[in-house]
């Protein structure tokens, strides 16, 4: 059997202040490759034709002091890098990963977005054991796809402090697009805060992080374009809801730092290029909490990839891009000019950024800032949500223990005693996950597969998002090359509710947060399902599914895309179609590291 060729090349140059001695065996060094992260001219085309020898990656896990943003930091480090060193493995080999644990914590590395045998897959309490302090565990599986991942701790918080990296997979047949030089660039939030401090503030009090509530200017600027009476009756509702219009983001920069391939906006990592030539950009959020819109003031993007798999080119001016989410595109610059590589929050309390340039030590104007926006009745799924009271639920258990947790170590617990409890019973609400029956419905009222759901909203691309400033890509413009190969109807449908509480900070599925659930979803070995997502909340959630595909109905019928992390918009409904052939227990969870941890996963179980 072939070892797999495995390289690992360091992300940034970011010196060392202590300790950083790497296991050699899987490093670039001893490769002899010129590391990728570290050259600004980054790697050109690679095309990997058959199977070759290569050697073992060794990977170690520690805690120590690195310089972030100009400050001491101290961080979770992989082979001496936060984030991680790039992996790049080669479709059609078999992966060998040899992880050691340095911490005096439990640790672990999940592989995102790669299907592999269930004890492969990462996740502590799941299938895995986790990795004890001073053991090292192997990891061991065929690589059956290609395309654009990462990888990341699934134990506790640590991936808010760095424990995470780029995971590249080469092709084994020609990609259906061409490109001269390619560039990874991964987006992270970084807060110099210890991450359980950042979870109980959350608790304390709602919006803690907010430093962008409106003021007096803005009411009275709402009132000269509104109206007084519309203006107060919109202000009325949300104090009804004990929520903020501006509840854009749970964690802002008001603690975070943006940072892309470990950098900060002011060390403006830069990219190189040829003029003339095609380069690929590689773009994976990899942060815990934060959503960004990423564009090239001058530049136009084609966007070629999402999650690791092909779409059809589509031309775009910017996109945004959900935690946990890869987009890969190709840009062509031919002047002799630099460019801004631009990924602003959300919330607009902070940004990335980058340069692609011909030469270093050149940088181009930042572009101009947007204000936050107001969440309206598009967060409310159009629906008439006047009376819905955000808060009025029934209490929860606490949730602080869940930090410590491996997200989902308490699997079996009993909690017999909580069924029949819908903590999340919003007024208002009711009709969020209903819908009117369709033309095209099959006789069992399911409507046809490819075909969007009613309720769901994949032509905008989301909040604070002007659609006349500029080209940006929406959901809907994903389209796979090929159909896929399983093109059987859903056999039956599963519907979950996502659901929550902002003031207590109470996230779950179905009104039950993970410790109160008394066992898995379950899937039928190789069936065919529908899954239904309908988000009861106002706010995003980027939903992933491990050791499966989801194929989105965003209505392209046959070539609708497969993805692996579902951004679902406030009051959205939207579903995907599940081929469940990977037997075993995968977890199933929101991707907002605070919302998971504070009860929004579970474990699905294909028997």
């Amino acid at each position: 059997m072939a070892r797999s060729s495995v390289i690992t090349q360091p992300l940034s140059r970011r010196r060392l202040l202590k300790g950083g001695a790497a296991l050699g065996i899987g490093s670039a060094a001893a490769l002899g490759l010129r590391p990728a992260w570290a050259d600004p001219w980054g790697q050109t085309n690679v095309y990997a034709k058959g199977v070759e020898e290569g050697p073992e990656v060794a990977l170690a896990i520690r805690r120590e002091s690195l310089e972030i943003d100009g400050q001491a930091a101290l961080p979770y480090t992989i082979n001496g890098e936060s984030p991680g060193p790039m992996i790049r493995l080669k479709e059609g080999q078999d992966a060998v990963l040899r992880v050691t644990n340095l911490l005096d914590e439990p640790t672990s590395i999940h592989w995102h977005g790669l299907i592999l045998p269930p004890d492969q897959d990462g996740v502590p309490g799941v299938s895995f054991p986790g990795i004890a302090p001073g053991e090292t565990f192997t990891y061991r599986f065929p690589v059956r796809q290609n395309g654009t991942y990462w990888y990341h701790s699934h134990s506790g918080l640590q991936e808010q402090l760095g424990h995470a990296g780029p995971l590249i997979i080469d092709a084994a047949e020609r990609e259906p697009f061409r490109y001269d030089r390619e560039h990874v660039l991964l987006l992270t939030d970084w807060t110099f805060e210890d991450p359980m401090t950042v979870f109980r503030n959350l608790k304390t009090a709602e919006g803690y992080y907010n430093f962008q509530e409106r003021t007096i200017a803005d009411f009275f600027a709402d009132v000269r374009e509104k109206g007084f009476a519309a203006t107060a009756e919109m202000r009325g509702m949300w104090a009804k809801m004990r929520m903020s219009s501006r509840d854009i983001a749970d964690v802002t920069g008001s603690t975070y730092t943006y940072l892309l391939n470990g950098h900060s906006p002011e060390e403006n990592w830069t990219a190189l290029f040829k003029a003339g030539e095609r380069i690929r950009l590689r773009v994976i959020n990899g942060s815990a909490m934060s959503y960004f819109d990423v564009r090239i003031p001058g530049l136009k993007m084609t966007v070629v990839a999402a999650d690791g798999q092909p779409v059809q080119p589509v031309p775009v001016d910017e996109f945004r891009i959900a935690v946990a989410e890869t987009y890969d595109v190709l840009v062509a610059p031919e002047d002799d000019t630099a460019y801004t590589i631009f990924a602003e929050s959300m919330d607009r309390s902070g940004y990335a950024r980058a340069t692609l340039a011909p030469r270093e030590g050149m940088a181009a104007e930042i572009p101009e800032r947007r204000r936050i926006a107001d969440r309206g009745m598009e967060a409310m799924g159009a629906h008439d949500m006047g009376g819905m009271d955000h808060a009025g639920m029934e209490d929860m258990n606490d949730a602080d223990d869940m930090g410590s947790m491996d997200h989902a170590e308490t699997e079996g617990t009993d909690h017999s005693e909580m069924e029949g409890t819908d903590h999340s019973a919003m007024e208002g609400m009711g009709d969020a996950g209903g819908r009117e029956p369709s033309d095209g419905e099959d006789e069992a009222g399911m409507l046809a597969p490819g075909e969007a759901q009613p309720g769901s909203r994949y032509g905008q691309a989301g909040i604070g998002i002007d659609p006349e400033a500029r080209r940006t890509l929406v959901y809907r413009d994903l389209k796979a090359f090929t159909p896929w190969p399983d093109r059987r109807p859903p056999g039956r449908e599963l519907e979950l509710r996502l659901t929550g509480n902002m003031e207590r900070y109470m996230w779950s599925f179905d009104g039950k947060k993970f410790s109160e659930v008394t066992g898995p979803i379950h899937f039928e070995k190789d069936e065919r399902l529908r899954l239904i997502l309908v988000n009861e909340t106002m706010m995003e959630h980027p939903i992933h599914l491990h050791g499966m595909w989801m194929e989105l109905e965003n209505g392209q019928g046959e070539l609708i895309p497969r993805k692996h992390t579902l951004n679902i918009k406030p009051g959205e409904r939207v579903s995907a179609l599940i081929t469940a052939d990977a037997e075993g227990s995968w977890a199933f969870h929101c991707h907002l590291l605070y919302h998971m941890d504070a009860g929004m996963f579970r474990v699905v179980k294909v028997s």
